[in-house]
C-alpha cells in the first residue's frame, strides 16, 4: 500500500476539522496546525538524528537554539 502525501493527509483532516465544527467559526487554526504538524515532526528528526541537536537543527534547517527552545515548547526535553 503506497503511503498518501502528506499534504493529502493534511487536507483530508482539514475538512473533517471543517465537518466537526458543524458550522462554527474555526479559532486560531494556523497556530493550531503548526503546533499539532510541528510536534511530531521534531519527535521523528530527533529520533532519526539520534537525539544530537545540532545534526537535527540542520536537517530542519532551523539555529540549533530555535530548535532546542521548540523542544522546551513541546516537552520534548
Amino acid at each position: 500500500m503506497t503511503p498518501k502525501p502528506i499534504e493529502t493527509c493534511v487536507r483530508e483532516n482539514l475538512e473533517a476539522y471543517f465537518r466537526d465544527l458543524g458550522g462554527e467559526a474555526p479559532h486560531s487554526m494556523h497556530e493550531m496546525l503548526i503546533r499539532l504538524v510541528e510536534k511530531p515532526l521534531l519527535e521523528v528528526v530527533m529520533q532519526h538524528s539520534e537525539g544530537n541537536q545540532s545534526k537535527a537543527a540542520e536537517w530542519l534547517g532551523i539555529n540549533r537554539n530555535t530548535l532546542r527552545r521548540k523542544l522546551v515548547e513541546h516537552k520534548l526535553i
